[in-house]
């Protein structure tokens, strides 16, 4: 018996010194490495770095006193319940909540087709998974949503970007790109768009270009997943309707409570036609069982006596003060050749560097001078983004902002020296998806 066992051992697959397990893994598991990146990141953790990569909320502003009584309130009245196994589709006092911040964008909407998810990245997994095989196609604005084209890769999916400009999403170049795709023979399953307020670009769909991508969509019979974590935190005028207002049968609208509360609940949703939820709700159910009631009974709890709405508009001014910040230290600190976008809400603002110099090349550089973004490759599923960089606003004070800008100001003007000297600045890294963490989406 032994020496049956020994000789198994000796023919097992041997993988490598550092995983063994590596020639076992699934095929679609091959994409699923960490960049070097990421160990930049920890260094940029660090309380002297700047960081201006991080998309995390500044949840300090939440009245974290309240939030504390709420939860020691629903323990103590509600606990049986909300320790307890839940519904694979959600509480249904949430879901109806959630059908009235959806209206505040013009939607109407019944709970029946809300589908509770674990932030509104499950959300996307979900949908990912229920319609895609690998090779099909999936549109995606470049640059587009960092967590998105992580999630399109482990599915095996081919990303196909489409361009923008200051007005989102062009869309006669989504007109192209579908009629090419599917004259050639490919399957696209859908459209990934982030309309308003967009990751990491910062610009919104206008109105006009809005009715546009719906109407390309519909000819062409591509399924439309808006993703809209922002659309709320606007810093001018009333939130824009979204898509899903105008074609609740050709939309998949994804939310998260992750921006406008806090994300360490995990709560977001999908709203989706009804053949579509009822898969989510199965995929769901084979992903979770079922998610934290606690969480989603927390959250119902806080928008039922708390006045949400003006904490909302806490949120907006604070991000308005600190984009202002950002932005006017760019104008005043940046060297010639430098642009940048100049979003009307959100967190972040996408800069492109001036000829020659390669964001993810000048990271390590800018880490070591204590200021961190993220490089514009990450926001790209085939390479692309290398003259752009993604700075955030949402988290760091104005004044560390605007540190910040002299910081990374003073590395790029070091590197349009190496330009100028040498041709180039400094070596580009590898090419690739980078995934940085779920701090820095």
């Amino acid at each position: 018996m032994s020496q049956e066992l020994d000789h198994g051992r000796t023919n097992a697959p041997q993988g490598s010194r550092i995983d063994a397990y590596v020639d076992r893994y699934a095929a679609r598991a091959a994409g699923m490495v960490a960049s070097e990146i990421r160990a930049l990141f920890a260094v940029a953790s660090r309380p002297e770095v700047v960081s201006l990569a991080g998309g995390m909320p500044y949840v300090t502003a939440l009245p974290l006193d309240v939030v504390g009584e709420l939860v020691a309130e629903l323990v103590a009245k509600r606990g049986p319940v909300a320790l307890q196994y839940g519904s694979g589709q959600g509480d249904p006092a949430l879901r109806e909540q959630i059908c009235e911040v959806m209206r505040l964008e013009g939607i109407e909407a019944g709970a029946d087709d809300v589908v509770v998810t674990v932030g509104s990245q499950q959300a996307l997994d979900l949908i990912t998974r229920i319609f895609i095989d690998p090779g099909d196609v999936v549109l995606a604005e470049g640059p587009s949503y960092v967590g998105a084209l992580g999630t399109f890769s482990a599915y095996q999916a081919k990303v196909v970007h489409i361009a923008m400009d200051d007005q989102g999403l062009i869309p006669e170049s989504l007109a192209q790109t579908i009629y090419a795709l599917q004259t050639a023979g490919n399957r696209i399953k859908f459209l990934y768009t982030i309309p308003t307020f967009q990751n990491p670009a910062g610009v919104t769909l206008n109105e006009v270009r809005r009715r546009q991508v719906l109407e390309i969509c519909q000819r062409a019979g591509v399924l439309v997943v808006e993703d809209n974590p922002y659309g709320l935190l606007g810093f001018d005028g009333e939130p824009l309707r979204a898509l899903r207002a105008d074609d609740p049968e050709g939309v998949v609208y994804l939310g998260s409570f992750s921006k406008t509360l806090a994300p360490g609940f995990r709560v977001g949703w999908a709203l989706a036609p009804h053949a579509v939820r009822d898969k989510l709700i199965l995929a769901m159910e084979s992903a979770v069982l079922s998610h934290s009631s606690f969480t989603q009974l927390a959250v119902g709890h806080y928008l039922a006596t708390q006045p949400w709405r003006e904490q909302i508009k806490t949120f907006r001014e604070l991000y308005r003060e600190r984009r202002d910040a950002l932005l006017g230290a760019l104008q005043v600190l940046m060297p010639p050749g430098c642009s940048w976008t100049h979003p009307a809400g959100g967190f972040f603002v996408w800069m492109t560097l001036p000829a020659g110099l390669n964001s993810k090349a000048i990271l390590p550089r800018a880490v070591a001078e204590r200021v961190a973004f993220v490089p514009g490759t990450g926001f790209y599923s085939d390479g692309g983004g290398a003259q752009h960089m993604r700075l955030s606003y949402c988290y760091p004070e104005p004044d560390r902002i605007r540190e910040g800008v002299r910081r990374l100001a003073g590395v790029i003007d070091q590197e349009l020296q190496l330009r100028d000297t040498f041709g180039t600045g400094s070596a580009p890294g590898h090419a690739g998806v980078d995934t940085p963490g779920p701090d820095l989406a």
